[in-house]
């Protein structure tokens, strides 16, 4: 497998998509394959996700902060989708871009809110979709112009339905001899429960 070229400075892993499209699974995934991670642990494990956030704060002030960004080089950070745009050119970034059926995300972020206490209009459903597919689309084509930027798409379904060719997908555009074993190890189907396509959604602590 491909490893960085020697003298050249360390890519950046970023793992973003949307909020609940399994970009914790997709961190927890690299952890488990060996990759070091750069988060803080303010974020503890929930019932919405048992198996941790493995967020960093400081990347909710990227837009004027960023000088840390540094320290993350060889390693793998998350950051949300609508986040992305601040990420400086000065580095070099892969980024797994999680997707999931904007179905199964609105019905996951349903569900979190809803054990939150925290009202929400089934009608906003579809006004939400239609900005998450505009958002995802602009922030596709933006992340293929810019120079800083290598992209992999990595399906949230085919992540959990087939880990094995998924996962050597990830470890090929990495360019990184991750332990394919422990990694498969970490998902767990019966997680999968907001799915979309007339299926029951039920809790769903995997993303």
């Amino acid at each position: 497998m491909l490893r960085e070229s020697p003298g050249e400075p360390a890519e950046i892993i970023v793992v973003s998509g949307l909020p609940r499209s399994g970009t914790s699974l997709m961190m927890r995934l690299l952890q488990a394959g060996g990759v070091d991670l750069v988060t803080d642990g303010v974020r503890a494990p929930d019932v919405d996700n048992p198996g941790g956030y493995f967020e960093l704060e400081r990347v909710r002030s990227l837009a004027h902060d960023s000088a840390w960004l540094g320290a993350a080089q060889g390693k793998a950070i998350k950051v949300i989708s609508a986040l992305l745009r601040h990420l400086p050119a000065d580095h070099r970034y892969r980024v797994l871009l999680l997707r999931r059926d904007l179905d199964e995300v609105l019905a996951s972020q349903a569900q979190m809110l809803e054990r939150r206490g925290v009202p929400r209009d089934p009608a906003e459903d579809v006004t939400l979709r239609a900005d998450f597919a505009a958002h995802l689309a602009a922030t596709q084509r933006w992340l293929h112009s810019a120079d800083a930027f290598e992209v992999h798409e990595v399906s949230y379904a085919a992540l959990i339905d087939s880990p094995a060719a998924e996962l050597e997908r990830v470890a090929s555009f990495l360019r990184r001899d991750l332990d394919l074993s422990a990694m498969r190890a970490c998902v767990d189907p019966a997680l999968y429960r907001a799915r979309a396509a007339g299926r029951s959604v039920s809790p769903d602590p995997s993303c």
